[in-house]
C-alpha cells in the first residue's frame, strides 16, 4: 500500500467515526473506541475498496449490523 492510498483510508476512517459518532449521539472518541472493540475500523481496513464506494448512510448501518454481531449493543 502507498502513502496516497494509506491517507485516503485514515481520511476515510476519520469520516466513518465521526458519522458513526453523530448517528448514535457519540463523541469521536466513544465511536472509535467502540468501533476498535466490535472490529469495525478493522472492517472498513479490510475492505475499504468496497466501503468507500457506498454512501456515508450506508457503510455506518453496515457497521452498525457488523458491530451488532461482534457483541455491540448500540440502538
Amino acid at each position: 500500500m502507498d502513502k496516497h492510498e494509506l491517507k485516503n483510508r485514515i481520511e476515510y476512517i476519520v469520516v466513518c467515526v465521526s458519522e458513526f459518532a453523530k448517528r448514535f449521539k457519540l463523541s469521536n472518541q466513544q465511536a472509535y473506541a467502540y468501533l476498535r472493540r466490535f472490529s469495525g475500523i478493522e472492517l472498513i481496513m479490510k475492505h475499504y475498496g468496497i466501503m468507500h464506494t457506498l454512501s456515508l448512510d450506508d457503510a455506518i448501518e453496515n457497521l452498525q449490523i457488523f458491530c451488532y454481531r461482534q457483541g455491540g449493543r448500540l440502538i
